[in-house]
């Protein structure tokens, strides 16, 4: 099973000298004699084919096209288990050493690719290709300006990080494994070259961001239940400095390292992911030391890059703004050190357009706390006011302006805290669109009026002016399809206030009397934030194409597109498909796809709100169609997830449904269902007091008998299992008593030996029986005839039973059938009848007519 087939055949051939006489071992090695034959041959094939491109990449005169195709071919064959290690074991590592080293990228693209294969989940192969070709090189190549090299280099680190890291979990088995080298080392030096790359003046924009994303992948833990955060702590104590560098660097002033638009967010994202992952409160000051000491030695150097002292202060302000978005603590405890707060303000009424920018940059994001906002209202709105009426750069005035909205929805979606004077709201807002409808603007800019506008959308007016205006929705849709990743959060906010999908807690109607009696403030909700305002600009967004916007998102691979934006999508999305004539739009769109990745990588909220998004798609479309192809298994989880207790009512009795409708589908779905241990619990919920949710499981308990996995646990004659059935098949609720009797009809006709036991679950069972063949409903009387008939097939003395009661009178009324009769039943309910006379429990009419008795 593992492919060691040559020490498989060793252990079979020790095993056939022992028991000479045993045929197993001597059937088991003819087999493995063919197998290693054939690969033999494969290997033989695999190997020419190898050799046959090493021969054409090494010939210097041959064509350049043929060597390209060559180069082309070992990526394809990299990826084969025979090919990879053909190429590994024959020095392919030093050829494509040589095709790195040509800086040509139809030769350098190829050969970062066949590394690629090379590493992928294989140890030993990795830690051998790091030694020999140097992280030097390969941290170099990443540093490359061209976008694609950068890129290919990058995904190849991680691949390499992956392997080294899945080989550190791994238990050791057998002496192969137990004679590897422990990989940490490697580890430490890969993450070492990373952070040295950082301030780097030789490394690209391009590069420098790779560089910040796989630190963000590979450093913090993946789950914070593992104990072990020593990479984050040794990246804090080697890197963090040089980090900040990065983070603080003004390229227009201190011809620092070369930035893109992205690097900045993603230093914070990285700053705040190193800081989340700390666990004791003396991990967490000694990183707020290190950063207050960064930036004090900033703030009071005098020569920085040859920089003045005026640019090393804005070089600290810079940093701080850095801080502020991402580990917010830390930012304002710097924000606090003596003299900040005055430079920051002092540099807003700067002549130099970049110290402004700076300046209000840092502003904005300093107000994001109550308190500090209260503080920039009284000391700072008149001066953003003055900046956004008398600068004639639009750089600065659209950044004033994002102050200003800051600051006007400090009352959040409360009608009645509003900071401004009626009006400057909706004033603010237009301005916002106006310069997101700018094409002249640059696009760093017109991001600056999508975060003015997620912060003035928590008004209501605002919403619905910002959705009734389509060019304004198709200038903000382009921008998340942009190659600027730093707006996904302040778009995904947007469009969170415009659907109303965050969280609203209503308040208890006697405390709000209570609050109003002793004069306590209470929120007020907005007029248009009543639910027919809602599903209008929910109609209004899918038509102006919100979900190819959101698509587009999720499948940006960049440190900017955080857990908390990921929860901003997957909340849109739960709005968009509560309505279920758009739940069609959505899955065509895209929609459907771009839900799996949500339900795993996202803030815990985020990935609940997906799953049920995938859930309310489930209920009412075909699964087969809205995940297509293996797909549809990737559903399970997640909808096995909101089977929680943390989980809202709604919430379970929705991933009930859609379980239901998969566990109909096959019984590989089944299987699917059952490894994720959702069957117990289903049982659970069978128990629950809600009406709905009760009869949901049982419905899901009905199509998961299917599987005869399942039906065995009805089997056990310890539990109370099949009584649960035969009583709720009792009920009063129509939809329980279709599911339970469903259910009941299913497992007496696949396993006959539960039908003996039918009549011990209780004593009212034959009540129950009788009352479902004179039901009402087809589909109870249905399955009523069903149980019956099985009853009757399985034992004759079950059938004696039926034929003393009234159910003998009601099986003949039902086989004559009538107008109004449902044909299933009526065949049902006459093999009945004609089984009990096999048994000849009773005659029919020619018999009683001729004088034959029945005994």
């Amino acid at each position: 099973m593992l492919g060691k087939l040559d020490q498989s055949f060793l252990d079979a051939q020790k095993c056939a000298q022992l028991e000479p006489k045993n045929k197993a071992f001597q059937e088991l090695l003819g087999q493995l004699s063919a197998q290693i034959q054939q690969k033999a041959v494969q290997l033989s094939s695999t190997d020419s084919r190898v050799q046959q491109m090493f021969d054409l990449l090494s010939n210097s005169s041959a064509q350049a096209s043929d060597r390209q195709k060559a180069a082309q071919n070992l990526v394809v064959l990299s990826r084969e288990d025979a090919g990879a290690e053909q190429i590994f074991r024959n020095d392919g590592v030093k050829l494509l050493q040589k095709l790195l080293e040509s800086q040509q990228e139809d030769f350098v693209l190829p050969a970062l690719r066949t590394l690629v294969g090379l590493c992928t989940g294989h140890q030993p192969r990795t830690m051998a290709i790091v030694n020999d070709l140097g992280m030097d090189r390969l941290c170099g190549v990443m540093g490359s300006a061209t976008s694609a090299v950068s890129l290919s280099a990058c995904h190849l680190l991680q691949v390499m990080f992956e392997a080294l890291t899945e080989g550190m979990k791994k238990d050791v088995r057998g002496k192969d494994e137990a004679l590897l080298p422990e990989p940490s080392s490697e580890l430490r030096s890969m993450l070492r070259h990373l952070i040295d790359m950082l301030p780097a003046s030789s490394v690209s924009g391009p590069g420098r961001d790779s560089a910040i994303n796989l630190l963000v992948k590979q450093v913090p833990r993946k789950s914070h239940k593992n104990p072990d955060n020593s990479l984050s702590l040794w990246v804090i104590d080697q890197g963090l400095k040089k980090i900040l560098e990065v983070a603080g660097t003004v390229p227009e002033v201190t011809g620092g390292p070369s930035l893109t638009d992205n690097t900045p967010m993603s230093c914070s994202v990285l700053l705040s992911k190193l800081y989340d992952d700390l666990k004791s409160d003396r991990e967490r000051e000694n990183f707020n030391k290190l950063c207050e000491e960064y930036i004090q030695t900033s703030f009071v150097c005098r020569h920085h890059f040859g920089s003045s002292g005026l640019e090393s202060k804005l070089r600290a302000i810079q940093t701080v703004s850095a801080l502020l978005q991402g580990p917010s603590d830390v930012g304002n405890r710097t924000l606090e050190m003596s003299g900040m707060m005055e430079a920051v303000i002092s540099l807003c009424a700067s002549e130099n357009v970049t110290h402004q920018q700076v300046a209000i940059e840092t502003l904005i994001h300093a107000a994001g706390k109550a308190k500090r906002a209260s503080f920039i209202t009284a000391n700072g709105v008149a001066l953003l006011k003055d900046l956004y009426k008398k600068s004639e750069n639009d750089q600065i005035r659209v950044r004033a302006l994002v102050g200003l909205c800051k600051l006007g929805s400090a009352g959040g979606t409360d009608f009645s805290m509003k900071q401004f004077a009626e009006g400057s709201t909706l004033k603010l807002a237009k301005q916002c669109r106006k310069w997101l409808c700018n094409d002249s603007l640059l696009p760093n800019s017109r991001r600056w009026a999508v975060e003015g506008l997620a912060y003035l959308t928590f008004d209501a007016d605002v919403k619905e002016d910002l959705v009734g205006d389509t060019n304004a929705l198709q200038a903000m849709f382009h921008l998340a399809k942009s190659e600027d990743k730093t707006v996904l959060f302040a778009i995904g906010s947007t469009l969170v206030n415009c659907t109303n999908s965050y969280d609203v807690e209503k308040p208890d109607p006697q405390m709000v009397e209570l609050a109003k009696y002793a004069k306590q403030h209470v929120p007020e909700e907005h007029p248009k934030d009543a639910q027919p305002f809602v599903e209008k600009r929910l109609l209004k967004l899918l038509e102006a194409g919100v979900v190819s916007a959101l698509v587009c998102m999720v499948k940006q691979e960049s440190p900017a597109l955080t857990e908390t934006c990921k929860e901003c999508i997957a909340r849109v999305f739960l709005a968009l498909v509560d309505r279920q004539e758009a739940r069609g739009t959505v899955v065509a769109q895209g929609g459907g796809k771009a839900l799996l990745p949500l339900v795993s990588e996202s803030t815990d909220v985020g990935k609940i709100k997906a799953a049920q998004a995938l859930a309310k798609i489930t209920i009412t479309s075909n699964p087969e169609i809205a995940f297509p192809g293996e797909r549809v298994y990737e559903v399970v989880r997640p909808l096995v997830s909101l089977l929680a207790l943390e989980c809202s009512l709604l919430q379970n009795f929705e991933a009930l449904m859609a379980l239901t409708n998969l566990a109909g589908i096959s019984e590989r779905i089944r299987q699917k269902i059952i490894k994720e241990k959702a069957v117990s619990k289903v049982e659970g919920y069978m128990f629950e007091e809600n009406d709905l949710v009760r009869a949901a499981a049982t419905e899901c308990m009905c199509n998961l008998v299917l599987s005869p996995e399942v039906q065995k646990l009805y089997l056990a004659t310890d539990s109370d299992r099949l009584k649960l059935l035969v009583l709720y098949s009792g009920e009063d609720d129509e939809r329980l008593r279709k599911a339970a009797a469903g259910t009941l009809a299913v497992l007496t006709g696949d396993m006959p030996e539960l039908c003996t036991r039918i009549p011990s679950t209780t004593s009212h069972w034959m009540e129950i029986l009788q009352a479902l063949l004179l039901s009402e409903s087809q589909d109870l009387q249905h399955r009523g005839v069903v149980i019956t008939l099985n009853l009757i097939q399985a034992e004759k003395s079950l059938a004696e039973k039926l034929m003393e009661s009234e159910a003998l009178e009601i099986l003949s009324v039902l086989a004559k059938g009538g107008e109004a009769s449902y044909a299933p039943v009526t065949r049902a309910a006459q093999r009945c009848l004609d089984l009990a006379l096999e048994y000849r429990l009773i005659k029919s009419y020619e018999a009683e007519a001729n004088g034959t008795s029945a005994p």
